[in-house]
């Protein structure tokens, strides 16, 4: 964050800590992919690194969906200073850090060593199963006869449910798995894991799915 004025550190941190922590809202910038609306999104976490002069090196933990060059400028509308976003360099999404990020030419080489060497040690590491993109999600796992009309986009009732992770709540994001821990969609929660034990009701609006139809088709 470069600011426009300097400020004391004091009060830096202070506004920080008092206005752009937990719930905040925010209108997304003119030039975005989302309609300009005034939205709430978490700010989990701010931490200040470093500051030299105008610059400020900071490290933040936010909601999907967070504009942080729209959260600078904020700061520094409160500050009354005015801030812009210098630089912006992602360091985790989901469950994915930099320990799993790769460069174009790996993965270039990834698929040289399987197409030409018939070696395909290097292109399972750098392209990982979908599954490990769901690992932080809780989960909800289904009968076989349940997974073709998932596959189909049909939402998940009560009955198609094998067994759940406890703590599921209302509007939680969900993945829905296979008996064998595959991935066939993303929903969202329409009753608590409790009640998903239960005889009958909706269980889950799919949302996105991933699993292909005819997997598997029961016969």
């Amino acid at each position: 964050m470069h600011l426009h004025k300097e400020v004391e550190e004091e009060k830096l941190r202070e506004t920080i800590q008092k206005h752009f922590i937990g719930k905040i809202e925010q209108l997304p910038p003119i030039k975005s992919s989302v309609k300009r609306q005034l939205r709430t999104r978490t700010v989990y976490y701010l931490d200040i690194l470093e500051i030299d002069g105008k610059d400020v090196l900071f490290k933040v933990g936010t909601e999907a969906g967070t504009y942080i060059r729209k959260l600078i400028h904020d700061i520094g509308k409160k500050l009354g200073t005015g801030a812009h976003m210098a630089e912006l360099r992602r360091t985790k999404a989901g469950p994915f850090d930099e320990s799993t990020l790769f460069t174009l030419h790996e993965l270039q080489d990834a698929y040289h060593f399987w197409k030409e060497e018939n070696n395909e040690r290097f292109i399972r590491k750098v392209i990982q199963l979908v599954e490990n993109g769901v690992n932080h999600l809780p989960k909800i796992w289904v009968f076989d006869t349940t997974v073709e009309s998932l596959c189909h986009g049909v939402d998940l009732k009560v009955p198609g449910i094998s067994k759940v992770e406890s703590g599921i709540n209302q509007n939680s994001v969900v993945a829905i798995m296979t008996l064998k821990n595959e991935l066939i969609a993303l929903g969202t929660s329409q009753m608590n894991s409790k009640e998903m034990l239960g005889e009958k009701g909706l269980a889950v609006k799919t949302e996105k799915v991933f699993m292909k139809p005819g997997t598997y088709k029961i016969t």
